[in-house]
């Protein structure tokens, strides 16, 4: 069932809570790649010119560029109409995470808020950080086909820090995936012990993953204060 949802009308109770679930598209194991390694694939392609970083500032630690504001919804419907749905998607092509970028903007430009949170956080269970911190400039942004036009590349972290902000505030339960059989049914290695060291991005986004697929004894140790690692947004305290 598709949930159609705005700000005003916020109507939850006819929307799965499944967003755990994998989308249907999505294989049941996660497939990433470097960001390292995306910058070098895309320089065959890549409409804008390598930037010289001699000169640039050092941003560990440092995150004033931050944009901790979303998108109106106006302003994400005008922006997502501008989609060309390219059959190529050089965006998707250069994301790290291979976030079906098409597929969330087309949701919301449809207006369906709920769908394009369970398409980007069905790939990436940080999908609200990378959102706000996600190098788009050199990733999808610059891979965007309408980079060279008048009004340039589609704010692709901006709509997708809004339609994951949208989902936050919508409430909907974490759930386990009804699909997978009763916990007690489950083979004995779904409930084998597992460490993931260091509370970052990677070992948070493998424990979700994980999860969906029915492992129910994760332990993550990290030996901070504060979880999210160096992507400092994160800073909440470890309970």
């Amino acid at each position: 069932r598709i949930c159609i949802l705005t700000r005003e009308t916020l109507d939850i109770p006819k929307c799965s809570s499944n967003i755990l679930a994998l989308n249907p598209r999505v294989k049941n194991h996660a497939l990433m790649s470097s960001t390292a390694s995306k910058k070098l694939e895309k320089k065959h392609w890549k409409r804008n010119p390598e930037k010289n970083c001699e000169s640039c500032m050092k941003l560990e630690n440092n995150f004033d560029d931050i944009k901790h504001t979303t998108l109106s919804e106006r302003g994400a419907l005008r922006e997502a109409m501008r989609c060309l749905k390219c059959a190529d998607a050089p965006c998707q092509k250069s994301c790290p995470t291979n976030l079906d970028v098409k597929s969330f903007i087309t949701s919301i430009a449809n207006k369906n808020y709920y769908g394009a949170a369970k398409a980007i956080l069905s790939d990436n269970p940080l999908g609200l950080t990378c959102g706000m911190v996600c190098p788009t400039s050199d990733l999808c942004v610059g891979g965007c086909n309408l980079y060279a036009s008048e009004e340039g590349p589609i704010n692709i972290g901006g709509l997708q820090h809004f339609a994951t902000e949208v989902f936050s505030k919508m409430g909907i339960p974490q759930v386990r995936n009804p699909d997978l059989p009763p916990p007690d049914q489950m083979p004995e290695s779904f409930h084998s012990k597992i460490a993931l060291i260091g509370c970052g991005p990677a070992s948070i986004s493998c424990a979700s993953f994980l999860a969906r697929l029915g492992y129910d004894n994760i332990a993550i140790f990290e030996k901070e204060k504060y979880i999210g690692g160096l992507s400092g947004v994160l800073k909440f305290p470890v309970v």
